[in-house]
Order: C-alpha cells, then structure tokens, then sequence
C-alpha cells in the first residue's frame, strides 16, 4: 500500500524535465536517458505542451528543431511570450552543425544546443549546466561570507574536473584561497546558510564534497585545530573524492546495487583521487591522507588496502565519520535524506568496528551544540 505514495515522494524530489519533440521514437530514448536522475514529461504536441506548461513551469525545456506545430524556433518563441516560462532554461536540439548555429540559438532564445546524435552523458551535462545556474543565482542573496564561500568552492571543483580532463595538477594556494571563505563561516557559523544554499544543486558529488569539508572544518574547530589544520580539512574534504571526477556518471549516480564490475570501478575513486592529488605541487600529507584512507574502517574491512587500528590516520578517521554522516543524510534523487539522529544512532549501533566512536561521540555533541545555536 505504501508503495505508491514512495514513488511519488521520490518523484517529487526530481527536477522536471520537459521535452517537446514531432518523433515520439526520440521522446522515448530521451525519456530513457533522463528517468534515473530527473522526472520527465514529453509531448508531441505542442499547443497542448505550451498549455501544460504553463500550469507546470519546469526546470530545463529540450525543444527540437521538428516540435510540433510550426518547428523549434516558433515554439521557442511561444514559450518565450508566456511570462511564466519567459526565463524557464531551453535546449534547442538539432542535426544541424553549421558554425553559426550558437549564434542563431541565442537568438532564438534557448540558452544551450545540442547537435543530434548527441551522447547521454553530454544531454545530462547540458541539462545539470542549467540547472545549476538557477540555484547558483540565487547565492547572491546570500551574506558576502557564504556567498563567497560557495562561488569559490564551485569554481575550484570545476575548474579541478578540467584539470585532471587536462592532465594538469592544481596548485594547492589556489585550493586554500578557494577554501578561505570557508573555514570563515565555519569559524564565525555562517554555515548553515551556506549548505542551505547547495540544497537544490544538481552536481551531487559537489554537494557532497562541500557537506564533508564544511562538516570536517567544524569538527576540527570543535576541537579546538588551528588555522593549519582546519586548512587541511577543508580542502581535503572539498577534495577526497575528485578521483569520482573520472567514473562514468552511469555507475556513479546509479540508484540501486551496484554490480561486482561497477563496485570495483567506484572504489577506484580513491586510488585515482590519491594518483591525481600526489601530483599536486605543496600539497600537505593530510590532504592525501583524508582521500586516501577515508573507506578504511578499524576492524580492517574497508578499502583499498584494508588498514587497522592505529594504521588509520587520525584526520582520516575523523574525515570517514563525516563522509558517512553525509552519505547517509544526503538528498538523492532516489532516496530521501536520513534523519541526523537517526544517521547518528546507526553509525553508533551498527559500525562500532568500522568508525572511531571515541570521534564519533565528539561529532555527535558537535551536532547537538550546532543544532541548539
């Protein structure tokens, strides 16, 4: 009986795509491209997408070149005369790839292009691109520190995905003058406003990573680290998973269990973030040493080299409590966020081997200090 309702919890939690297409052949492979990671709508008519629409502004429009009833361009500009979908993102999909088509798109009115065949991981790049310039304007409402904060922060983790596509190591000053603003809110408690403003991001592994460091920087002003150290979290936090940069979006944003072969695939982020990291030029140990042995666990059973006890460096142990923290009380698409006292009582309960629960009880008060301020 509850199955139903499940659904359409996890439904709501999608951002909704819309796309508008005479060849219900392509709706379908691009409603099979999107379903995992967004809700979609296709329509093949237009006037009653234009009618839709407007009851129902979406995040991101895909128009082809064929949408029905007079083509892509009049139906751009259709949606572009309704003032409820005047600023709503469009891609203009289209066979063309004449050199001036960026142009003619932006005439148009779409704010993006893809040129047919095109692959799934560039339509997903291209949607998540828009959404996430929606959620990124509305930071500038946000106080000058957390602003700050997550302009410099986004830009630093993009601009580490170009690098490593590059094959070029960042320079670990850049890396502190991108985290500065944020061992700020953390020391001053502008933080809350901060996460609260990557709620609706679309790039997870940023969310993520942000969650980690700002949770991490925290747990270090907690008790009591200094500037150097807190340093150290912050872009060992931003930075422990930068290897994901490099596993297929397919593997890892796939909402259900893991195959073996995918598994080992996303446990190689460590050794590629670890690979990546060691040619950075200045970089601290701790940084490393945070990616590099944050899946480790006590008892021995963790990953990739199945370190023990002691062998676990101490700012690592402190980085794998938060990353599991954050994991479990992160928002996905497919899975609601975890309570934090629940989150707290199954790290407790159920991972007394894996997790330091001398750290573990000190993040615990942490959070209660923070959630009573």
């Amino acid at each position: 009986m509850n199955a139903v309702p499940s659904q359409l919890r996890k439904e709501a939690r999608k951002v909704l795509v819309v796309a508008i297409d005479s060849n219900a052949e392509q709706l379908g492979r691009v409603k099979a491209a999107l379903t995992s990671f967004y809700r979609v709508v296709a329509f093949d008519d237009g006037d009653r997408a234009v009618s839709e629409l407007i009851r129902m502004p979406p995040c991101v429009v895909l128009v082809d070149e064929s949408a029905p009833p007079n083509g892509g361009a009049t139906m751009i500009e259709r949606l572009r005369r309704a003032p409820a979908l005047a600023k709503v993102p469009i891609i203009f999909t289209t066979s063309s790839n004449r050199v001036t088509l960026a142009h003619d798109v932006r005439r148009m009115g779409a704010e993006a292009f893809l040129t047919k065949p095109y692959r799934r991981s560039g339509l997903i790049r291209a949607i998540s691109g828009l959404v996430n310039q929606a959620t990124e304007a509305k930071w500038d409402k946000l106080e000058p520190t957390p602003r700050a904060c997550l302009r410099s922060t986004v830009d630093l983790y993009n601009g580490i995905s170009d690098l490593i596509e590059k094959g070029e190591p960042i320079a670990y000053g850049e890396a502190t003058d991108a985290c500065a603003p944020l061992v700020s809110v953390v020391r001053s408690g502008e933080y809350k406003s901060m996460l609260a403003g990557v709620r609706d991001h679309d790039n997870y592994s940023y969310v993520h990573s942000l969650r980690v460091a700002t949770l991490l920087s925290l747990f270090g002003h907690t008790i009591g680290l200094g500037d150097d150290d807190l340093m150290v979290l912050a872009t060992g936090g931003l930075m422990h998973d930068v290897g994901k940069m490099q596993i297929a979006h397919e593997v890892l944003n796939k909402p259900g269990a893991l195959e073996p072969d995918e598994l080992e695939v996303m446990r190689s982020h460590v050794a590629r973030s670890v690979d990546y990291l060691s040619r950075c030029p200045d970089l601290p140990k701790g940084v490393s040493l945070i990616a590099g042995q944050h899946h480790e666990k006590l008892d021995g059973t963790g990953y990739p080299h199945g370190l023990k006890g002691d062998e676990i460096n101490m700012l690592a142990r402190m980085a794998s409590i938060v990353d599991v923290f954050s994991a479990l009380t992160d928002r996905r698409v497919y899975k609601p966020p975890m309570a934090p006292e629940e989150a707290l009582g199954l790290m407790g309960e159920r991972m007394g081997g894996h997790l330091d629960q001398a750290l573990l009880r000190q993040f615990r008060a942490m959070l209660l200090t923070a959630a009573s301020s």
